[in-house]
């Protein structure tokens, strides 16, 4: 039997969308293949050792059964680990760096594809080499000036996840808030062009034996004007199967797997686009190599929909 660590928290962010998405995992890891244990880094990131059998949430602390003082002899005791961790540490190639200098087996992406992907301006500056479509965008500095931009634009931290600092200008005003907001999740900010008649589409990949299982298109019903945190875990915005024109979603699956290989992706990832219905143009958006995995998450859901049900989509991941 295969000996299994799961590791969710972390300093990040998204520490709150870590203690949502590693119940996926728990619930539906198959205990008749792998003997598993719970670990959890805290906001300062001391690691502990979990209490089976519970519901992760943001009082986890109250469930703990061990200080681990060793994180590296702790973490070799086990066959894989697999790393629920969204944003800093868990999806930037920190956690990963630690684990391939210690020859420690893991679930995803490796630490070089996990940086490319985790910072939004190095994805867009390779992929532009590959001619992937993208949004006009600019990178901000004091030097800019914000009397010729061309509104409405929406501002996003370069290395940031799950929506966090992200804002919708419609004006200077409004653009000088949303960047004080964003520069405190990083120094780097993105100002994009803001298409308002869009549709978030979204595409999973689960690598199964060396082999790629694209899924179908995702598509993002958001209950807001847009796809914010908000929108993402505390609304009733809905994912659901796409019905976009075949042509529209063939070109997503073509462009996700050319993505996923051209970052150098490894077991799973969920590549994001938008369609500009009016002048019907398809633009990538950005790619998550931990992509949420909660209840109203795309990622299970568009997986499932390929026939891979959610204790096997854990599976597949273990032993890939």
């Amino acid at each position: 039997m295969k000996k299994v660590l799961i590791l969710f928290g972390g300093n990040s962010y998204e520490h709150e969308i870590s203690c949502k998405s590693v119940n996926f995992v728990i619930n539906n890891i198959d205990n008749n293949l792998f003997d598993y244990k719970i670990a959890g880094f805290d906001l300062k990131n001391n690691l502990y050792e979990i209490k089976k059998n519970i519901n992760i949430d943001l009082n986890w602390k109250n469930n703990i059964c061990k200080s681990v003082k060793n994180i590296i002899e702790y973490f070799k005791q086990f066959d894989i680990v697999f790393p629920v961790i969204h944003g800093a540490i868990g999806e930037d190639g920190k956690l990963q760096s630690l684990f391939e200098m210690f020859n420690i087996n893991y679930v995803g992406c490796n630490s070089y594809s996990s940086l490319l992907c985790y910072d939004k301006l190095l994805t867009k500056l390779i992929l532009e080499k590959y001619s992937i479509p993208q949004i006009p965008y600019i990178i901000y500095n004091k030097n800019i000036d914000l009397k010729k931009i061309e509104y409405p634009v929406i501002v996003k931290p370069c290395k940031c996840g799950s929506s966090i600092g992200i804002g919708v200008a419609n004006n200077k005003k409004e653009l000088i808030k949303i960047l004080k907001n964003s520069l405190k999740y990083d120094k780097n900010i993105i100002i994009e062009k803001f298409i308002k008649q869009n549709r978030e589409l979204e595409c999973a990949i689960i690598e199964k034996k060396n082999k790629l299982i694209v899924s179908d298109i995702g598509e993002i019903v958001s209950n807001g004007g847009w796809y914010d945190y908000d929108s993402k875990y505390k609304t009733k915005s809905k994912t659901i199967i796409s019905d976009i024109d075949n042509s529209i979603k063939s070109n997503i699956q073509t462009y996700s797997k050319y993505i996923f290989k051209i970052l150098g992706c490894k077991d799973l990832s969920r590549i994001d686009f938008l369609y500009d219905e009016i002048n019907n143009k398809l633009y990538f958006n950005e790619i998550n190599t931990i992509p949420g995995l909660t209840d109203i998450s795309m990622y299970p859901t568009l997986i499932k929909n390929c026939g891979i049900d959610y204790k096997n989509i854990v599976t597949t991941l273990l032993n890939n």
